[in-house]
Formats: structure tokens, sequence, C-alpha cells
């Protein structure tokens, strides 16, 4: 009896421990995402590897994008993608041709508008490391898709505990591909041209790029 008294116990504790830990994790959450809401806009400089060991891949970039509400300009393989809040513009200026597309239907793309604040659905999560990184305190939280037939396994979120930004995104597949995203450099409130996120459609046909409509 004392046996069985003594494991309900420790699987009560067990249980609250994780539920204690999943609650910090979404109070932290919350903090990052009323903080981003709280700007007029974001300007993130980044650094992106992709790495996946057993099929020799290690690619590393550099990318930027500048964000404002649900609308975007990003710049990342040499490709700019911008997103005015009604249609996506792919410009390829290597291959010379501009790509329009309608806002896309799927709610759990990850594009750049959401980088900020994916984390909101469709996860469970809890509190994991925290780093030292340069004297900054790096408190990661890990998330796990709640669906089962996600591609992803799990994404580690670094977070800046003093300005409550986001440091680092680190997510695994479960082809054992690895995406992290680091945070070069995090601005808010940036005076923005009135035209930056429109599409300048007869300055590309004049440059000769060729435009195509999905």
């Amino acid at each position: 009896m004392k046996k069985i008294f003594l494991l309900f116990a420790l699987v009560l504790l067990s249980n609250l421990t994780f539920a204690q830990n999943s609650e910090k994790a979404k109070a932290l959450l919350d903090d990052v995402y009323n903080k981003v809401k709280s700007y007029d806009n974001i300007y993130v400089d980044f650094k992106y590897v992709l790495n996946n060991s057993e099929a020799g891949i290690n690619q590393e970039t550099r990318g930027e994008v500048t964000l404002q509400g649900d609308k975007y300009l990003a710049n990342i393989f040499g490709t700019t993608q911008l997103f005015d809040g009604s249609k996506v513009y792919t410009i390829i200026p290597e291959n010379e041709e501009v790509t329009i597309d309608d806002k896309s239907e799927d709610e759990n793309a990850l594009t750049p508008a959401k980088m900020l604040t994916f984390y909101r659905e469709g996860h469970n999560y809890g509190m994991d490391i925290l780093q030292n990184v340069n004297g900054r305190k790096i408190q990661y939280v890990k998330l796990t898709p709640i669906d089962t037939n996600s591609e992803i396994k799990t994404i580690l979120l670094g977070i800046d505990a003093e300005t409550k930004h986001i440091y680092k995104l680190i997510e695994t597949g479960k082809n054992g591909t690895t995406s992290t995203f680091t945070v070069n450099s995090f601005k808010t409130d940036q005076p923005l041209s009135k035209t930056l996120f429109t599409f300048d459609e007869a300055k590309y046909k004049n440059d000769g790029y060729y435009i195509v409509r999905n």
C-alpha cells in the first residue's frame, strides 16, 4: 500500500511540475507576443543555417525582414518577397522574374509575417535551458506540434529574458533537418517609406522582368 501511495505521489508531483513548467512557458511567450504587438514596425537582420548531416547539407546565409502588421518585405537567398496585405510578390533578380500569388490560404504556413508570433497556436510548450550569451540571459522554450502529422519534431525558441525579444529559433524536422535562425539585429519603430510595401509593376516591366501571375 505504501508503494502504491508513493507511486501516486510521484506521478502527481511530476504532473504538477509539468503544469507549472508549461504555465511559466506560456507566460513568457505571452510577454514576447505582447512586446511584438506593441511595436509599429520591426526590422530583423538574421543568420539562417540549414543542416542535415545524413544528406550532406550545410548551408548558411544572411537574411533580413521588415514587418508592419501583416505586411512584410523579406530578403534571403538572393530573393525578395513582398506581401502588401493581399498579394505575395516573389522577386528573383537572377532570373529577372516576378511571381505574383494571392495570399496563402494555408494558415499553418510559417510566413515572415508570422515568424515572431507563430508559437501562439498549435503547440505544446515547456521551459527548457537557460543560457548566457555574451552577458545576455537567453531562456529557451521547447515547442512540440500538437498535430502528430507535422513534419516538425520540435522547436526551441530562445528568448532574451530582459528584452523579451526572440534571439534564436532552432527547428528540428522528423527527417533530421535542423533549421536555425539567429537574430543579429532587432530594431523597432523605424521610419519607413510609405511605398515600402507597394509593388511597382511598371518598374519591373521596364527593367525587362517577366511577370508570372498564379
